[in-house]
């Protein structure tokens, strides 16, 4: 069995589509469907269904998926475990951030990394909690930071800290004394700058808000935090952040900061990663410099309640 073939499969399988396992691969699509093909033929079993939404794998072929995950693991591991022979790890992995922590975290992750794992291969991208965690699902991320991920079976969730939510406004004069805390129902009646749903932020908010049997006033949907808070300072309405948003912001004297509550508005923040797939050595110790850049980036953290 070809380890090139069986990687193939198993990338069309999880994404369930040829044209964009062809994309995440970066090979010509007729060349996967006929690698794939000839692992059907030595095989003598059709290993996936094609149909004209993608392509889903047979009996056979969820057979085949999970000892191929489970083989490449292996493989990885034995590549993993010659590295360390040479005496450092030379793995690769994948890490999502959302935009409004990437801005404070990328960087001294990024130069961590490359202190103590400096043969291993880093890939950081940005995104919306939602497509980072269909990300993960689908092999494209190896870890994730995401807000109020939904437990799900094919998640490791590992809870890090509840980040406390402000509404941000430009300032107008001298800074006075800290605001008194603005009741959650008033937040209500203010025009808020937002992103569009499926944004978690967004989505936390609404959620928030029905349970008083209100709805947010929204002035202007867009996305992207430098966007917003662009739109803030030049007084075209209020917006909900993080108070590391805002510090990130490169001016973050040009706003005011209040307190929401009671009841407070926070939002959780998770150390996700795929439970379909065992975590490589190098994928292991990512996940402890992302914890040990968290707490000195943005405070001692203290895990929540226990991973799903």
């Amino acid at each position: 069995m070809d380890l090139k073939q069986l990687g193939y499969f198993v990338r069309v399988a999880e994404l369930g589509s040829f044209t964009k396992a062809a994309a995440a691969l970066q090979v010509a699509q007729p060349a996967l469907s006929r690698q794939v093909r000839l692992l059907e033929v030595e095989l003598r079993q059709n290993l996936l269904l094609r149909n004209g939404r993608g392509a889903v794998p047979t009996e056979a072929g969820q057979l085949l998926l999970e000892h191929g995950r489970g083989i490449l693991h292996q493989v990885e591991r034995a590549r993993e475990e010659l590295g360390l022979v040479r005496g450092t790890l030379a793995g690769r992995v994948a890490i999502g951030l959302p935009p409004s922590l990437a801005r404070l975290v990328a960087v001294p992750l990024t130069r961590s990394f490359r202190q103590q794992l400096p043969q291993a291969r880093l890939s950081i991208t940005e995104g919306l909690s939602v497509s980072m965690q269909d990300a993960l699902l689908n092999g494209r991320l190896d870890l994730a930071l995401l807000y109020n991920a939904q437990p799900l079976p094919e998640l490791d969730l590992q809870p890090l800290f509840d980040e406390e939510l402000l509404l941000v406004q430009a300032r107008s004069g001298a800074a006075a004394q800290p605001p008194a805390p603005l009741p959650l129902a008033e937040l209500a009646q203010l025009p808020l700058l937002i992103p569009t749903r499926p944004n978690a932020l967004r989505m936390h908010v609404e959620v928030e808000l029905a349970k008083l049997g209100l709805r947010p006033r929204i002035a202007l949907e867009i996305d992207g935090v430098s966007a917003i808070l662009d739109l803030v300072a030049d007084g075209l309405g209020c917006a909900v952040l993080s108070r590391h948003a805002v510090a990130a912001s490169g001016k973050p004297a040009a706003f005011a900061v209040r307190p929401i509550g009671p009841p407070a508005l926070q939002i959780q923040v998770a150390l996700a990663s795929s439970a379909q797939r065992p975590s490589t050595l190098t994928q292991r110790a990512a996940r402890d410099l992302i914890r040990q850049v968290c707490e000195q980036s943005l405070g001692p953290l203290k895990p929540l309640t226990a991973a799903a």
